[in-house]
């Protein structure tokens, strides 16, 4: 993200507008990306924990435009950079041959990485709006980081139960 390349960050409002910016670019790339990951897939169990989360996904950025709404600013994106890379990887994933529970195994670890990515946005957001007194959007960003960390739990759940296990027989 060219997070700090160009900017004045000389309060810390300035820090929270960019970190928002930063995650509805990173919400909309995932928007995309998800439906292509669930299309690849090939565990039913993955394919549904993916479509699931676009729609959890479409949420966070419904509530990420809420958040600019309450700051009295107009959402806008920065490229997220760091979401580009992420999702770059899972392409790569996508278009590799091979069994289809080591490619599930491996979608499984992209997408794991791109909810600790989110995880520590989130959880950064809501810090700095708690800190500057902005208890509503901080309360969104919450409902946020905890679905976040719950379609984690939810990945590593097929991953233990399933995925992994069927790879690791081959």
């Amino acid at each position: 993200m060219g997070l700090f390349s160009s900017l004045s960050l000389e309060r810390m409002d300035d820090l929270l507008l960019v970190e928002l910016e930063d995650l509805y670019d990173a919400e909309q790339r995932l928007t995309k990306a998800l439906p292509k990951m669930a299309e690849a897939a090939s565990s039913a169990k993955l394919k549904k924990a993916f479509k699931d989360h676009l729609e959890e996904t479409k949420e966070h950025v419904v509530r990420l435009e809420k958040a600019f709404k309450i700051l009295g600013q107009d959402p806008t994106s920065t490229k997220c950079e760091a979401m580009k890379g992420l999702i770059a990887e899972g392409d790569e994933i996508m278009s590799a041959e091979g069994e289809n529970s080591v490619k599930d195994a491996a979608l499984i670890a992209a997408a794991q990485r791109v909810e600790h990515y989110e995880i520590a946005a989130y959880g950064s957001v809501r810090t700095f709006a708690e800190q500057l007194g902005h208890s509503e959007l901080a309360t969104l960003m919450q409902r946020t980081l905890k679905e976040e960390g719950a379609a984690d739990k939810k990945l590593t759940q097929i991953a233990e139960s399933s995925v992994n296990k069927t790879a690791a027989k081959l």
